[in-house]
């Protein structure tokens, strides 16, 4: 962790401190003119930001997964006992994208996986808007990531 002091003009303080938060992990921005008065002085505390996770391979997000029947009988009947209307939780959405990705893995050489490919990903694509994050590169590998991390801590 570090100290980062900056002196800029006023009206460039919240653009300083947006470039620098994508830089680096900061906390808030403390401000405190200069002693002519004309700019500003803004204080953060700053960390590295950390090296983005890798995605898992399938083999190891799937280590700890039961059987796809299994899992596909979960996800039925979850869907089943939930009225239309009641919104499903993030862990169904986790694991039906988990199970329709293992069932698009499965199928890769046969001439019906784009439809089980198109499948996962708009499952991924619903966890990912429910996780409400941005700038997933590879949805399905998202999708790996976050089930190692569920299946692991269950």
């Amino acid at each position: 962790m570090f100290e980062i002091r900056i002196i800029c003009d006023p009206a460039d303080t919240d653009r300083v401190s947006e470039a620098l938060a994508t830089a680096f992990t900061t906390g808030p921005a403390r401000q405190h003119p200069t002693r002519d008065g004309r700019r500003t002085r803004l204080y953060l505390t700053a960390d590295h930001c950390p090296e983005p996770e890798p995605w898992p391979a399938p083999e190891e997000a799937y280590a700890l997964a039961p059987s796809i029947i299994s899992e596909i009988g979960w996800t039925a009947r979850t869907a089943a006992d939930r009225p239309f209307f009641d919104a499903l939780n993030r862990e169904f959405w986790l694991r039906k994208a988990a199970v329709l990705d293992r069932i698009a893995l499965s199928n890769e050489a046969d001439s019906t996986a784009s439809d089980a490919v198109d499948l996962a990903a708009r499952a991924a694509q619903r966890l990912i808007e429910l996780d409400a994050t941005a700038d997933v590169s590879d949805p399905r590998a998202y999708v790996r990531q976050q089930y190692a991390r569920w299946a692991k801590n269950q």
